[in-house]
Order: C-alpha cells, then structure tokens, then sequence
C-alpha cells in the first residue's frame, strides 16, 4: 500500500500538524515533533541517527540524545502505523545500520507543495504566462498558516525557518509584482503594506513599499490584498504594527494597537515635532530632517508626534521607496495627494523618466509652486519617511520647498538614516538626532515588552547587549539572551545591513570576528580592534578598507573612536554566532594566522582561537607555547582561557600538553583560583624532578589557600618522601609545613619526635 493511499498529510508552513485518513494525529513533544519534521522535509531519503542528534541538539547534545531518538522515532514509527508488527517491513518508516527513512509523496508535505508551486511559477515566468504564473504563485501563498515550523526547536527548525521565510517573502513580493503587471495596483500596493507591518524589522520591505494614499481603504466586505473575500495567507496582517499613512485622509493617526509599539525616552525629540506643527499652524513653517540609524525608532516617533493634527492643518505623508524612485516626483506627489485628498493633475508629465517631456528644472518650479498655492487654503504638514529612497525629482523639490518654508505655513519633515542628512541639499533644514535610548528609558521599554518581568541580571544583559537600540532591546525582551542568537534577531541585524554592499558586509564580519572574545567577556581586551589589525586580518589595504567603512561610520552603525568596533555589541555578536559553526572555525583560524604574521599582539590572537572556538592542535599549541608567557602579561584571563582548551586536547602532543597545562596551573595559582587539579596532572606525568616539585608545591598551597590543610599536608608529605622533587621546592614545601602545622588535627608537639620525622622528609632520626 502506498503513502498516497495510507492518506498522510503534514503541514510544516505553521505549527505543524499532522493527518491520516483524516484524522488529526497527536505529536507529542516538540523534540519528537522535531525529528518528524527533519525525516519528512527529507522524505524519501535516508537519514542518519548523528543527523537527527544535531538537528535537534546542535553541537552539544546531551549523553541521552541517541537514546532519546531511537525513542522518538519508535514512538513516530507507530504513531503512523499502529497496525505494524515490530518485525515486519514498514511501508512508511524504514530503519537500518542507524539509518532511518519516512516514505512519503512530495505533495504530502506542505513545504514540497510550495516549493514545487515555486518551481512551476519560475517555468511559467519563463514562458511569458503572467496569468498562470499569478494563480500559482497565489497557491502557494495559500499553503501559508504562520510562521515556518512554529514552535519546533534545535538548530535544524531554525534553519529552516529563516530559508522559509526568505522564500516566502519573495514569493509574496512577486505576487505584489504580478498584481501590478496586471493593473491592480491597490492590490499590491495592499500586499506590500501588510508584508511591511508583519515584518516591521525589514528594512528591505519598507524599501519596496509603495506609498499609498491615506483614505484609500478596500471596500466593504473585501480582502484588502486581493479585494475578494479571501485573504492568502501567506500575507498575514499583524494586530499592533503602527503604520504612518493608513489612517483617515488629512492625517495619518495611528491606528488601534498602537499602544503595543510603546515609546520611551524621545521626549525632547517629540516636542520638537509637535512644536514645528503648531508653529506651521499658526503661519510660521520650517523644515525639520529627523535623521537616526536603522531600526532606531524613527517611523514610531513621527507616528506618535503627528497623531493627531491641529484643526484646519492638512497632513500629508509618504514613504520614499524604490517603487517610486524611479519616478520622477513620486514620493512627493504621495506626499501631497494625501493631504490634499485629490489628484494632482497639474504634474502629469511633468517630467517623464527619460527626461524628454519636461526639463527637470521646469518639473521642479511646478511642484513648489502647487504647494505654494496649496499653503494659499490654509496650513500644511508633509512628511516624507525614508527620504534618502525618493527620487532626485523629489530631493530637488523638497530642498527648494525647505529654503522657502519659514516665510509659509508649511512645515516639511523628512525622516532619513544617519548619514544620509545630505540629500535635503541646501535647505535651511534643523537636523534632529535620535540616538540610542538612556538606560532608564531602555530598562521601561524591555520590562514593557517582556513576556515576563526580567530578573535583574538579565534586564543588566539586555541593556549591554542592545546598547539602547530599541529594535534590539525588542528582540532581546521578548526572545530573551539565551540561546542566542535566536532568528528574530538575526533577520533584524541582516536587515539593518542589507542596504550595504557585500564586501562592506563582510569588513563587518570580520570586525566582528575579530571583537568576538572582548564582546564575549567585557574588560578582557580593548573593545574593538585597529585598522591596521582589520587590514591583516581582510588582507586590504587600509586606505581602502577607510573608504569602505565611511558610510557605516556615518551612519552610526560603527561607533566612534580610534578603534573599530561595531557600535551595539548585540551585532557584533550577532554576526559573529550567526556564522555556521564550521565556517567560524575557519575564519577564526585564518584571522589568527594572518594576525600571527604580521607580529600582532599575542592577545589578540589567542582571543581569535579562543572565538572560533579553534581546536588547538600541535601548530596552534606550539604558537601558544612560544608566546604563553606574553599572552599572560597582557591578559592573564585569556591566557588561561587558551590553556584550559589546549589541556582538554587528548590529541596534542604529550610533551607540549604538559607544558601547557604546567602554565595553566601556575597562572591559576597567581590569579587566586584552585590549581590542585591541574598541578596534580602535571605531577603525575612529569620526568623532570623541577617541574615535578613546582607542582606538588602549587598543589599544596592551592589546598593550604582554601583551609583544607590536611589535604595540604598529605601532598607534601607525599612528595618529600617520593624524594623526586628538585631541592627549592623541598625547602618551600618544608615551609608550607611549618606554616600549617599548628592548624593541623591532634598534638602538634610530640617531644619524642626529631624535627625532621615531625616534618615528615622521610630521613631517620
């Protein structure tokens, strides 16, 4: 019989559920829900048992783990035929040698569906057949209920999630694509507002979104992606999400739930806005650029400061994106269509993208001079977010309408990235900052947002982490530091980065790298590295790698200073941990030689092993034992960090292991913690009477530092009477006797004793 017969269903693009025979089948745990989902997205191939260990567990699964899958899979195994006898063949489940195998169709599984619809939709694309390749890309969309894998955990779920999500995403805006192709604007337009609002940390979407006039609501009854009665699912509207422009025409005001986007610390900021409002209202315009780096709360400040308008003042609001870029006054016909309520005909060609109807120039006057009459009726406020997207039309209009603005009722606010203050060109414009937030305002905005109030030391964590950034304190609160980082903030950070090139992407990477251990453990070298050190590490040029990163400076994102560093840690961290586990290995390894080269400070070096974590083999054992006692100068913590890896290598060469792991226990005596371990190791193995006397004695005195004296005696007594020990470390040991004698149980003078039997040296009396 057949898997098609059997009747099973899996849906993996939501909380994954399963079917047979149309029965709902009860999962079980999440980790058993997980190895369903690595076998079925697998079908039909078979799959190890170490696979499903790492899928599930990752890199550090615990003793039980093989155990635990076999159990998980048996249970899997009869959950889906109940009927099968233990020693009979499965028809869906094959297991063999530690190999397991789910026989199941592809249309079975959701996610085959929908990557097989994708695969149709790219044929059709290529055919030219705009209407079949719409009502499959529509199909596909269906198969969407929530997020990918919703709920299942370890490594494997995440993956997955973020690939899903990526593909999703596209294949939403190629459904906003075809709509558009067909003429169904407001459709599209619909699409792309909702993908924004579901995803408000994806610089990428708010880029592509089309301003829409406020006012332009669907009508009654009808989906407002599609104008049927249906939404597809796979664009899901997100209850909450603050979007400026979707309010009533003449002013945006925010909607219901806006209060779930709370605002903190952007007092001075708001009043400023609101000011500029009732200073238009009363005949006395300006132009405000309100200029802050990705994700740092600009959109939720003018949402919260342009609420509500004064009575007789039209509002106007649009967003620059690459939609409109390439037309010329786009984003500011938006802007001034939506406060004016009506088309605004007298610009129709007024400059066409080839520049052939109109000059540009003429284009321009037009413009300042319809607002001009504009401001005739009465007062006007426009606003134009992610000003630095619009189009060159646009930005010489709105620089000309700033140089103009006081002496109307006009006030203009453009929102831009830091960096990006430049393209209202020469207007008279006030810049307002808005920088991170104050640890007071960060501390409301987490224990707000938080599932939970955090204890303290987590709150203390969060705060360092994000840096005051209100996207990353978001994340951090509700996903929480641990395990991090989860795919939440991962897709923040890539999506804070993506309006930047790759190679400056991976100069970011590679900052971070090279930060990695410092961000890991504050205070253990100087945050950040220098240019020459990046130069070395990215085999660059740092005249080029200069230019590289100006714009990153610029725009906040590197904070300020001699040294390069990532300006909030939680990045640095970010795209440090984020990298493959393999893959920071290697890059870690070649960073660290590349460092080793050029002579750069030993620290830092080992700070690079440490990060990958690289294993330390005889190469890097034998650089650590050459460099050890400068490393330990300059940072004792990482030098011992470094030893006790290179000690937990079984496979490094006996002889440098010991020498290691000599230093180890040295470094650790000298840092006030316990090196009896250590120094006992070091003791047993040892030929050398010198160091095997060093570490008796630093055995016994790590023992005589935390009051077990009687442990203390007995390595002493132990080593005088070996009498393998060189002749230093006889007297000291000598010493560390007398000092803890009196402290010692029973009679500490016993008169019939010599000195030398009471001490214990193992010579006669």
């Amino acid at each position: 019989m057949s898997a098609e017969q059997v009747g099973i269903g899996l849906r993996l693009l939501g909380p994954v559920r399963a079917w047979q025979d149309g029965t709902e089948l009860v999962l079980g745990s999440t980790r058993r829900t997980a190895v369903l989902c690595v076998l079925a997205l697998h079908a039909g191939q078979r799959v190890s048992r170490d696979q499903l260990v790492n899928a599930v567990w990752g890199e550090d699964p615990p003793s039980s783990a093989t155990g635990n899958i076999y159990t998980y899979v048996s249970t899997l195994r009869q959950m889906l035929e109940p009927a099968r006898s233990r020693w009979t063949a499965g028809r869906l489940f094959s297991s063999g040698g530690g190999m397991y195998e789910l026989r199941l169709p592809p249309d079975s599984v959701d996610v085959l569906r929908f990557e097989s619809l994708r695969e149709t939709a790219r044929r059709q694309r290529s055919a030219g057949d705009a209407d079949a390749e719409l009502a499959t890309v529509a199909a596909a969309l269906r198969l969407w209920h929530g997020d990918a894998l919703a709920g299942v955990p370890g490594p494997y779920a995440e993956g997955q999630r973020l690939r899903l999500t990526e593909l999703r995403l596209a294949t939403a805006e190629r459904y906003a694509e075809l709509l558009t192709g067909r003429g169904r604007h407001e459709e599209a337009g619909q699409v792309r507002r909702e993908l924004a609002e579901a995803y408000p940390h994806r610089e990428e979407l708010r880029a592509r979104l089309a301003a829409a006039p406020p006012g332009a609501a669907p009508a009654a009854g009808a989906s407002v992606v599609t104008g049927g009665g249906t939404r597809p699912p796979g664009v899901p509207l997100t209850g909450g999400q603050v979007r400026p422009g979707g309010g009533p025409a003449g002013g945006p005001g925010p909607r219901s739930g806006a209060g779930a986007n709370p605002l903190f610390g952007r007092d001075v900021a708001l009043r400023r806005l609101r000011r500029g409002m009732a200073d238009a209202a009363a005949g006395r315009g300006g132009s405000i650029v309100l200029e802050g780096s990705a994700g740092i709360g600009r959109t939720a400040l003018l949402t919260v400061a342009f609420g509500s308008a004064p009575d007789g003042c039209r509002f106007g609001w649009a967003v620059g994106d690459e939609v409109t870029r390439d037309v010329p006054l786009g984003a500011l016909r938006d802007c001034v269509e939506s406060a004016l309520a009506a088309g605004l005909d007298d610009l129709d060609g007024a400059a066409g993208p080839d520049g052939l109807d109109r000059a540009e120039a003429d284009a321009v006057a037009r413009a300042v001079t319809l607002v001009r009459r504009a401001t005739a009726d009465g007062p006007l406020v426009l606003v134009i977010d992610d000003l630095h997207w619009a189009d060159p039309t646009t930005l010489r209009a709105w620089a000309t309408l700033g140089e103009q603005a006081a002496e109307l009722p006009l006030l203009l606010v453009a929102a831009v990235r830091s960096g990006a203050e430049s393209v209202v060109g020469r207007s008279v414009a006030e810049i307002v900052t808005i920088g991170p937030l104050d640890s007071a305002s960060a501390g409301a905005l987490v224990r707000t947002v938080a599932p939970q109030p955090p204890e303290p030391p987590d709150l203390a964590r969060i705060l360092d982490l994000a840096g005051g950034h209100p996207d990353y304190l978001r994340r951090l609160a509700v996903h929480g530091v641990e395990p991090f980082p989860v795919a939440a903030l991962v897709a923040t950070v890539r999506a804070h980065l993506a309006p930047y090139p790759d190679d400056l992407r991976q100069v970011l990477r590679a900052i971070a790298f090279l930060s990695a251990y410092e961000v890991r453990v504050p205070g253990a070298l100087p945050a950040g590295c220098t240019m020459a050190e990046l130069a070395a590490a990215t085999d660059h040029h740092p005249d080029d790698l200069d230019r590289m990163v100006a714009p990153v400076r610029a725009a906040g994102i590197l904070a300020s200073g001699d040294r390069l560093r990532l300006r909030h840690r939680v990045v640095a961290r970010t795209l440090h941990e984020s990298t493959p586990a393999a893959l920071r290995v290697a890059l870690c390894r070649l960073y660290a030689g590349r460092l080793a080269t050029v002579g750069a400070a030993p620290e830092r070096v080992a700070a690079l092993l440490l990060a990958g974590p690289v294993p330390v083999d005889d190469c890097a054992g034998g650089w650590l034992a050459e460099h050890v006692e400068r490393v330990a100068e300059a940072s004792p913590r990482i030098a011992v960090a470094a030893l006790a890896r290179a000690h937990a290598q079984h496979a490094l060469d006996p002889d440098r292991r010991l020498t290691l792991t000599a230093w180890l226990a040295r470094l650790l005596l000298r840092a006030d913690h316990h090196a009896a371990a250590e120094a006992g190791w070091v003791a047993a193995r040892t030929t050398d009477p010198e160091l095997a006397g060093e570490m008796r004695w630093i055995a016994a005195h790590s023992h005589e530092r935390r009051g077990d004296v009687e442990t203390a005696a007995e390595i002493a007594h132990a080593a005088l009477r070996e009498r393998r020990i060189g002749p230093q470390w006889i007297d000291r040991l000598r010493a560390l006797l007398g000092r803890i004698r009196p402290s010692l149980p029973g009679n500490p003078t016993q008169p019939h004793l010599s000195r030398s039997g009471l001490i214990g040296d193992g010579r006669p009396s």
